[in-house]
């Protein structure tokens, strides 16, 4: 009989692969509906976001090993295949279970038909090491394409990275390294409602409301579930705090977050905001992820959400003393806590993200005041997203200064990779 948690994991593989789900959602639904807890939940996880991560890696050999290569490969068998390498080249799991238990699933969920060959593969894949199969699979590849496949990144993404360290492109290994690397649970403690010291684990490296959980589950936290803490990572809480640290000229009332969804730098920068006496505009055009935002700021009094387009919203010019912009992005710095979408992503999305970021910047220079500070951040370091906007936005313009940019990487800072610049209107 398969194992409840293997089975588990070729399912939310399969949900990945043909519904475009999202392994964070989909996943916690199937442990549950199933009541699969503890360390098989955990085994689960890490079969799934693992395979995903590594997925480059285990096609390029699987590709290798297979006679007339991995595109004659149905795909349930190949995400079952992916299953194995993973469990053979990356976990410690003794060879003749991982493949025993691979070709069972083949075996209940595809027919017997491929059983087969699924057990030849895999037979041939535990004959060598994660490290021996890479070396074996770039031999005589150009640096990008052998860092492709050594990291299970793709190639566009290898390139935008490199060149996004610029003078540190020596450490783009590191980089890559450190997006197939779990990240860490961190919780952020929202001023006015929690203090840090009051949650568990240990303090955050940068950010002066995190902690960095050890061990446990985040919903078994008192102040988690009642909104006055959440999860968020430290880059997110970064540029929460750049962008109330700015100083502004005059008048500090009213804030405009003006992408607000899912909600955790909204909470954030609204619990500042009303330590201070301000209030916040929280703002977003989805209204299932405006939603996501009342729910992230209910305990908080002095924040309204709103469902607009950022572009076409109703605020008058001028209005706000500060604008928060976190652009709609192709996601590049969170590859590590969203495996599966390095897959998705591909270059010709920022044909389309790139004018929207960049209409987004030039409405929050409209609404942001004299005086007034408008901070522009990303979840992705691609230079197209982060200094390109900003100099296809401020061409020309004598009225506008950059104060400050921030860029927080993950091998670096233990953060996503974060972008944020602070622009001063006068």
């Amino acid at each position: 009989m398969t194992d409840p948690a293997r089975l588990i994991a070729f399912h939310a593989l399969r949900a990945v692969a043909d519904r475009d789900a999202f392994v964070n959602l989909v996943l916690p639904g199937m442990l549950d509906e199933h009541h699969v807890e503890g360390r098989d939940a955990a085994f689960a996880t890490e079969l799934v976001h693992g395979t995903l991560r590594r997925q480059g890696s285990y096609d390029a050999i699987i590709d290798r090993v297979a006679s007339q290569g991995i595109g004659s490969i149905d795909p349930p068998v190949l995400d079952a295949l992916r299953l194995g390498a993973h469990q053979l080249l990356s976990m410690r799991v003794p060879p003749h279970a991982a493949v025993s238990t691979t070709v069972d699933i083949v075996r209940r969920e595809v027919g017997h038909k491929p059983v087969h060959f699924a057990n030849a593969l895999l037979r041939k894949i535990s004959h060598n090491d994660l490290d021996g199969w890479v070396g074996a699979v770039t031999e005589g590849l150009d640096e990008d394409d052998a860092r492709a496949i050594k990291h299970s990144h793709p190639r566009w993404i290898v390139e935008a990275l490199r060149e996004a360290l610029a003078g540190h492109a020596t450490q783009i290994d590191k980089l890559l390294a450190a997006n197939n690397a779990p990240p860490r649970v961190t919780l952020v403690a929202r001023p006015g409602l929690c203090d840090p010291a009051d949650l568990p684990g240990t303090p955050g490296l940068l950010s002066p409301f995190a902690r960095v959980l050890d061990a446990g589950a985040p919903g078994d936290i008192e102040a988690v579930r009642e909104g006055r803490a959440g999860v968020q990572d430290e880059g997110s809480q970064l540029v929460a705090v750049v962008a109330a640290d700015a100083h502004v000229d005059g008048a500090d009332e009213r804030w405009l977050d003006l992408c607000a969804g899912p909600g955790g730098k909204a909470a954030l920068w609204g619990a500042i905001a009303g330590q201070r006496g301000a209030s916040l505009v929280a703002n977003e055009v989805q209204p299932h992820r405006a939603d996501l935002v009342r729910q992230g700021v209910r305990r908080l009094g002095n924040v309204e959400v709103t469902v607009h387009d950022g572009r076409e919203g109703p605020w008058e010019s001028g209005s706000f003393d500060r604008v928060l912009v976190d652009a709609p992005c192709t996601g590049l710095g969170a590859l590590r806590r969203r495996p599966e979408s390095r897959w998705r992503r591909t270059s010709a999305d920022l044909d389309q993200l790139v004018p929207l970021q960049e209409a987004l910047l030039t409405r929050a220079l409209e609404l942001v005041r004299p005086g007034g500070v408008v901070t522009y951040a990303t979840c992705s370091p691609h230079l197209r997203e982060t200094t390109g906007v900003l100099d296809a936005v401020l061409t020309d313009r004598s009225d506008v200064s950059v104060e400050s940019s921030h860029q927080w990487w993950p091998h670096i800072d233990a953060t996503d990779a974060m972008f944020a610049a602070v622009l001063r209107r006068s």
